[in-house]
């Protein structure tokens, strides 16, 4: 099963963005950052005996993994390589037999995930916002001999990839939807408006395009809203402020310290009281081919399968109606009399994929037609980020709770028969982007290890 792995870089077309220029946080900034660098160099030695011992049982053999081989074996791109969800696709395509090629803007080129055995080759490309993205994209297709590519997008990126299709579609399959769609899904509002038009039970909704929309505003008798960008905002979008009737000034305040304008809208919504749930599909031309729903919450680092029938029938309704093909996710709020209102919707791979770690079947149901849709097996452990349940172990009141998910479940980056991601992650990939902000003088807010990437002003 040793694999050699080659690493390419697309430099000939586009440059990649390094990140956002904006600085401030002066000492203490600075400060915090040598602090958490100093705490991951602090476990580094543990986490290389660990990484050590399981490198040695699955060259012993003791922890090799059951490999059953498609009946075709394809080369398969994926991209998004900074995210743990990107690494659970290649190991379901590694298992599978196929060839996996992973890819990742020059930014993340320090991925720890280019370091695991299910992946054949690394390459990095120009940032997803640059004009030659899409063709960096078909030059590794047609340098690699792609036959099927899966972009696991950013929030940034999932429109870009969407738009690549135009030249990508000439030399392979694309496991995405097109631009029309994508545009659809990730547009808070026209998504709403469209499952309204099917039936479909969402909160109720307006499109705001200046401050003053919130003021006109007819606020009905005892409803809460709150406002939403439509556009991705990765440091603002747990905001939940509540906007009622009964506070026309603070509403109208809150409003104006936003910067709404029509070139950057928001989304003014019901706040429906009630339980959230968040959904993974991957779908072929509206068929639901894989399906995940968890419990969630507005930082979801947790990931374990529920049964919601009504939420289920819900995702099936509408992507049958929109003819996709590519994945789609979804963040519904159970109602007290078990609606459920679907208030967003992710043109993109969720990290609950994370769950389908054990199930033989994930890679067949991404490039071949299935009658079934699969779920999570029974067997499967509910997935966490170490690193994360540690920090709230050492930071939360409810350890008892932290210690029951660590127990319970298991590590998402980390796996005996492929061990260096878990190490190279904490102590390359994340580290070297903490020097990068260092150096760079840049704000963040915190690290998600989920995703790879630092929680940032204009990030990603």
């Amino acid at each position: 099963m040793n694999r050699r792995t080659t690493r390419r870089t697309i430099t000939s077309i586009g440059t990649a963005n390094t990140g956002a220029s904006n600085t401030g946080g002066g000492v203490a900034q600075a400060l915090r950052t040598i602090g958490v660098l100093g705490l991951l160099a602090t476990v580094l030695p543990i986490n290389l005996v660990i990484t050590t011992v399981a490198w040695a049982t699955t060259i012993a053999g003791v922890a090799s993994p059951t490999v059953t081989p498609a009946s075709r074996r394809r080369t398969v791109l994926i991209t998004g390589g900074k995210m743990t969800k990107s690494l659970a696709i290649a190991r379901a395509m590694h298992l599978a037999g196929h060839r996996v090629v992973l890819c990742e803007a020059a930014k993340y080129r320090w991925t720890g995930h280019q370091f695991s055995r299910a992946v054949d080759v690394f390459c990095t490309t120009p940032d997803p916002s640059a004009p030659g993205y899409a063709h960096a994209l078909r030059d590794i297709v047609l340098a690699e001999g792609v036959d099927v590519v899966i972009p696991v997008s950013s929030p940034a990126s999932s429109i870009p990839e969407a738009a690549a299709r135009v030249v990508l579609d000439e030399v392979c399959e694309v496991i995405h939807g097109d631009i029309s769609t994508v545009r659809m899904l990730d547009d808070k509002d026209e998504f709403t408006a469209t499952a309204r038009a099917l039936g479909l039970s969402v909160p109720d909704s307006c499109r705001i395009t200046d401050p003053h929309g919130v003021e006109t505003f007819d606020f009905p008798p005892g409803r809460t809203y709150i406002l939403k960008r439509i556009a991705y905002n990765p440091v603002g979008r747990m905001d939940l402020t509540p906007l009622r009737r009964e506070t026309p000034a603070e509403n109208a305040a809150f409003a104006r310290s936003l910067g709404i304008t029509a070139d950057d809208p928001w989304i003014l919504q019901e706040f429906i009281t009630g339980r959230e749930y968040c959904t993974h599909g991957t779908v072929r031309a509206g068929r639901l081919q894989v399906y995940a729903c968890c419990e969630s919450s507005a930082f979801q680092i947790n990931y374990e399968m529920v049964d919601k029938p009504a939420i289920r029938t819900w995702v099936e309704r509408f992507l049958a109606a929109t003819d996709l093909t590519g994945q789609a996710s979804f963040d519904f709020i159970e109602s007290a009399d078990g609606t459920p209102y679907a208030i967003e919707c992710n043109p993109r791979t969720h990290s609950a994929i994370t769950m389908f770690y054990d199930h033989p079947d994930l890679a067949a149901a991404y490039v071949d037609n299935r009658s079934g849709t699969i779920e999570p097996t029974l067997t499967s452990r509910p997935t966490y980020w170490l690193y994360h349940e540690i920090w709230r172990l050492l930071t939360e009141p409810d350890r008892r709770a932290r210690i029951s998910t660590i127990m319970r479940g298991t590590d998402a980056i980390f796996t005996r028969w492929d061990p260096l991601p878990f190490l190279m992650v904490h102590h390359l990939q994340i580290p070297s982007l903490l020097v990068a902000n260092l150096r760079g003088r840049r704000r963040w807010s915190r690290i998600d290890f989920n995703i790879g990437k630092l929680v940032e002003p204009g990030g990603d």
